[in-house]
Order: C-alpha cells, then structure tokens, then sequence
C-alpha cells in the first residue's frame, strides 16, 4: 500500500467517468490541470487562462474548450480535490484493522496530499463560496464515506461519540490553512496530531457533549 494517494492516477480515473475523450484531447485536459494547479499556486485567484495555457504549452483557445470559464477551471480543481479524498476513504474503508487508526491514518494521507500543493490549496480558500457550492455532490460523498469510518470508531468506544463528518472538515481546514506559512517553530503534522488526539474517546481529554455546546456558544471578543 502507498503512503499516499498520487494525483495523477486519480486524474485519470476520473477522467474515465466523464464523456469520452480522444486521447490527445484527455492528455490535453490533464496538462491543463496540473499547469492550473501550479499557476494558481503562484498567483492565487488572480491567476489567468492565458497563463495556464502558456504552462500546458497549449493554446488558450484549447483551455477554453475544456473549461469556458475561469471559474470552471477552479471548480474542477475543487472537485478533484474532494474526489481524491474520497478515493482514500473508500480504499480506507477496506482495511481490516482499528477503526481509529485507519480514520487516523486516512487523515495523515490527506493531509500530506495537500502539503504537496499548499499554495495552491491556500489559493482555492479564497475563491468565492459559489465556486465550493458547484462541488457541493463530491463534498456530501466525501462526508458519507468520512462517516462510515467513523461509526465504526465510534462503535468500537475508541471516538468521542459527538464527532461528527462536518467536524472533520473543519479540522482539516484549520490543519490546511497553516501549510502555505512557513513559520518557524510551527509544524502542521504536530497540529494535527493534537487534533487527532481529541477525537479519541478519553473522557479525561475529551471534551464531551455537554462542554461542546457550552463551546460553540462562546462568541470571540470583538477585535481592535
């Protein structure tokens, strides 16, 4: 088993599921999206079609056929994100061994996907919440696979039984957003390392159902 999933075979399974391509027009799509992955990561949401096309050594009339818009473009990059996780989470759910550690183990994976595009993810946080709305299907497949790793977990004593999928997501973007500073003495695998360990159910550590609500109902001081 490989330590962590590799984008471009996803790229390419996903590629299968969509309408038929030739195969000089599917290995076009491909250098189109990894090139957009690497301008984005540069010039964030500033990035522009023509300097995509200019990375793919393609002709930005050729982008546009893949994706009309600019918009478009990053949706799929979204998309395939989300995707990619939730190939690691189906192939998760075929390990026979403690729950926890395979959630565990599956949060570590997709964690050091995104440290190898950083930038790039950093990038996507900022594009309007329109853009994650269109990912909307592959988000809810992701929750549902995240949630049977979790009930089972949850069902073997070794999760605190008040997580919930939406709560992991919220983690992992807590985790991501501190990929793309480099801040000395700052180490996102301690982060979530931390993280994980709350999730474990330790009534000396954890939190519970009563202190969760009384947390959420805090409201942070208004800022100078």
């Amino acid at each position: 088993m490989t330590d962590a999933l590799d984008e471009t075979a996803v790229t390419d399974v996903l590629s299968e599921t969509e309408r038929p391509l030739r195969a000089d027009a599917r290995r076009n799509r491909e250098r189109i999206l990894e090139s957009a992955r690497e301008v984005f990561a540069e010039d964030g949401i500033d990035a522009q079609m023509d300097d995509v096309a200019r990375r793919a050594q393609v002709g930005v009339g050729t982008v546009y056929r893949h994706f009309p818009t600019k918009e478009a473009l990053m949706v799929e990059l979204v998309r395939q994100k989300f995707q990619l996780f939730a190939a690691g989470a189906r192939e998760a759910l075929q390990r026979d061994e403690d729950p926890f550690a395979v959630f565990a183990d599956m949060l570590r994976r997709n964690a050091g996907v995104c440290a190898r595009d950083a930038a790039m993810q950093h990038a996507l946080t900022g594009v309007g919440e329109h853009i994650w709305a269109q990912a909307q299907n592959e988000q809810d497949e992701l929750n549902t696979l995240s949630g049977e790793l979790m009930a089972r977990a949850q069902q073997a004593g070794t999760m605190r039984s008040d997580v919930r999928p939406t709560d992991i997501a919220m983690l992992m973007c807590g985790v991501s957003a501190t990929m793309a500073h480099k801040i000395p003495g700052l180490d996102w695998k301690r982060h979530l390392e931390l993280a994980i360990d709350m999730l474990r159910a330790d009534p000396a550590t954890s939190v519970g159902r009563t202190g969760a609500r009384e947390h959420a109902d805090l409201r942070a001081p208004p800022s100078a």
